[in-house]
Order: C-alpha cells, then structure tokens, then sequence
C-alpha cells in the first residue's frame, strides 16, 4: 500500500513538473537578421503555433514543438517580402510553416539559463540546432529569450544572390499556461 501511495505521489509530481504552455504572437518576436549589400537587414516572422512543456526544475522533462507561419514572413518592404516568400526561397505554398523541435533541454551554469537541441526544419529540410536560452517567469506563463545563426543554403533558401548565407535569428516567446477544460 505504501508503495502505490509513493508512485501516485511521484507521477502527480510528475505530471505538475510538465506545465503545458503554448506560445502566443501577443508579447512575442521571431526577428532575424541578414546582410544584403553589406547592410543589415532585419526581418520578422508571426503565426506561433504549438506547444512547450517546461519546469525549470526538471529541465529534462521539457520538450518544445512549435512552428510559425512562413507566409507572415516581414522586411518592411512588401516586395521583398513577397519575393521571399516565392519558390527560390521559403516557397510557402508548399511549406507553409517553419519548426522547431527540441530533443532535449538541459541546464546551463547560469541560474535561468537552459541549453536546447533540438532539430529545426525550413521547407523540406531539418537540421541540428543548440542554443542557450533564458526562461523567466511571466504571470502564468514563461517568456522564453535565445538566438542562433544559420547559413540559409542549409535549408535551400535563396540562390547565389546579394544576401550574406549567415543570418542571426532572435527568439523572444512569450507563453500562457494551457488550461484544461472541462467537458
């Protein structure tokens, strides 16, 4: 009897160490940063979709699945930005979402700091991917911070062209808790 009351205790733990969140586009910014002459320019993505579970204190419990709309693609300039979302570059007809998957989440040695790997996929192409990132409690969510760099020839984005292959993306994600309803 002692040891089903120990197990139901560790799987309720369990289950309260796997907070649901999902990300929302409200207080969130997907940016991204590449050269183009030898001049910066930035960029933007909307359309968060998915799910997060995380506990900082069971980071390895933890697992990301999220995705954004490619079509939602901004430069702040409308040709560009419908160039670059034909089929020489993120062709969102055919792959309308771009994701990120983690395969695990670990802690960093700084406090709110945590290491993701994961897999990140643009059009028809999926590729490691780690970074550090910061988790910061925001109400009855988190607000997730991180950046990487990626050569867009990687996933077949774009051509031999004026652009640099090297951009910085900057995550800044702002996730509510998932709540259950009841039916």
């Amino acid at each position: 009897m002692k040891n089903i009351l120990l197990l139901i205790v560790a799987g309720l733990s369990w289950e309260m160490g796997l907070a649901q969140y999902r990300p929302v586009d409200q207080g969130s910014s997907i940016k991204f940063t590449i050269q183009n002459f030898g001049f910066d320019v930035d960029g933007s993505f909307s359309g968060l979709h998915g799910m997060i579970s995380f506990d900082p204190q069971y980071p390895a419990n933890g697992h990301f699945d999220v995705d954004i709309d490619a079509n939602t693609i901004n430069t702040g300039n409308g040709l560009r930005d419908n160039h670059l979302r034909g089929s020489s570059y993120f062709d969102v007809k055919k792959y309308p979402r771009i994701q990120i998957v983690s395969a695990k989440i670990s802690p960093a040695d700084k406090k709110g700091v945590f290491l993701f790997a994961g897999k990140l996929t643009i059009k028809s192409t999926t590729k490691d991917i780690s970074f550090p990132f910061e988790a910061m409690p925001s109400g009855e969510g988190y607000f997730f911070k991180g950046s990487f760099k990626i050569n867009r020839k990687d996933f077949q984005v774009g051509g031999t062209s004026t652009i640099s292959d090297n951009l910085e993306v900057q995550l800044n994600i702002a996730a509510q808790k998932e709540t259950v309803q009841s039916k």
